[in-house]
C-alpha cells in the first residue's frame, strides 16, 4: 500500500483532486457487515485515493479501527490510515499500537492528542503523551509510516490563547515530522484561506487537506459543531431550520452546500479533499459527481 505523502507527490497538476473518504468503526456486527458489503463498495466506485478510520474517545476501538483499516486494504485493495490518540494509552503501549499496525500492513497514520471518553478535559496518562507533537515525534523516531496530522481552521476548542498559537503549535507538530495536514470541520471558507495564509506564512509547505462534512439535519449539525467549535454563521442556521424534521430537503441542500464549498476552495488551489462520510453513501457521491470527480 502507498505513503499518503506519496500519493500528494504523485498527483498531477491541473487534475483531479486528492480525495479521501473518512468512516468510524460500527457498533455492531449488522454495522460491519454493512460497511464492508454495501458502503465500501460504493464509495469504491468513485476512486478514492485513500480512506482513514477514526479511533473513537478514549481509544475506545483501538483493536478494531486497525482491524478495519487491514480489512480495507486487504479486501478492498484501497491504502487506509488509521487513526491513533494519546487518550488512555502510555507510551509503551502506544508503540504496542504502532507495531501491531506495522505487522497488519498499515503505513499511515493520523496521529491525534484525542478526545477522552464521555468528554470533559483532557488528562494526560502516566507514562504517556500529553501533546500531540510528542505523538508524531514518536511515530517518526519509530519509522515506516507517512504521519498526518489534524489542523483547526478555527482554533482547537481548547486552545485559549487563541487561533494563531493553536496554528504555531500545529507548526511545530509538521516540524516533528507530519507530512500532511487533514482540517477539522468547518463551513465557511473564509476561516480555511485564513488558516492556510497563515501557516504559509509560517513556512509550512506539506499538503493541508480541507475536512467536508455534508450537512444532514440542522440538530445533528449543531451537536457536532458544539463538539468541536466550528461556527454556523446564522443565514446557515436559518436555512437549515426552514427545513425542520425535513432530512430529505436538508440533504439535498447539504450536497448543494458542499458542492460550492469544494468548487470555491478548488479554483483557490486546494488539491486534496477529505470527506467525512459518517459511513453513508449517498451526499459524498453525490457532491463528487457534482464536481466531476467521480
Amino acid at each position: 500500500m502507498q505513503l499518503i505523502r506519496d500519493i500528494h507527490a504523485s498527483r498531477q497538476p491541473g487534475g483531479r483532486p486528492v480525495v479521501s473518504f473518512e468512516f468510524f468503526p460500527p457498533k455492531t456486527d449488522e454495522g460491519d457487515r454493512t460497511l464492508f458489503e454495501k458502503t465500501l463498495p460504493a464509495l469504491k466506485a468513485l476512486k478514492p485515493d485513500f480512506c482513514s478510520v477514526t479511533y473513537g474517545a478514549g481509544g475506545s476501538t483501538r483493536e478494531k479501527t486497525l482491524g478495519i483499516t487491514e480489512r480495507i486494504q486487504k479486501e478492498h485493495g484501497l491504502t487506509a490510515m488509521a487513526h491513533l490518540t494519546c487518550v488512555n494509552a502510555t507510551k509503551e503501549q502506544i508503540r504496542d499500537v504502532a507495531l501491531d499496525a506495522q505487522r497488519r500492513g498499515i503505513r499511515n497514520i493520523l496521529a491525534l492528542r484525542g478526545d477522552p471518553p464521555g468528554g470533559g478535559e483532557f488528562k494526560k496518562t502516566e507514562g504517556g503523551f500529553e501533546f500531540s507533537f510528542e505523538l508524531v515525534k514518536f511515530l517518526k523516531e519509530l519509522g515506516g509510516f507517512s504521519i498526518g496530522t489534524a489542523g483547526f481552521p478555527e482554533g482547537h476548542i481548547s486552545c485559549k490563547e487563541g487561533k494563531k498559537v493553536d496554528w504555531e503549535r500545529l507548526k511545530a507538530k509538521i516540524d516533528c515530522g507530519a507530512d500532511f495536514v487533514v482540517t477539522q470541520l468547518f463551513f465557511h471558507n473564509e476561516d480555511f484561506f485564513e488558516f492556510r495564509d497563515y501557516l504559509s506564512k509560517l513556512g509550512v509547505r506539506v499538503p493541508i487537506c480541507p475536512g467536508i462534512l455534508p450537512l444532514i439535519s440542522g440538530a445533528q449539525i449543531k451537536r457536532f459543531t458544539a463538539l468541536c467549535g466550528a461556527k454556523l454563521s446564522p443565514e446557515l442556521v436559518g436555512q437549515l431550520d426552514r427545513f425542520g424534521d425535513d432530512e430529505a430537503a436538508s440533504t439535498a441542500f447539504g450536497i448543494e452546500y458542499a458542492t460550492k464549498q469544494c468548487e470555491e476552495l478548488f479554483r483557490a488551489g486546494v488539491e486534496s479533499f477529505h470527506f467525512y462520510t459518517l459511513n453513508k453513501v449517498h451526499s459524498t457521491t453525490q457532491i463528487l459527481k457534482n464536481l466531476r470527480w467521480a
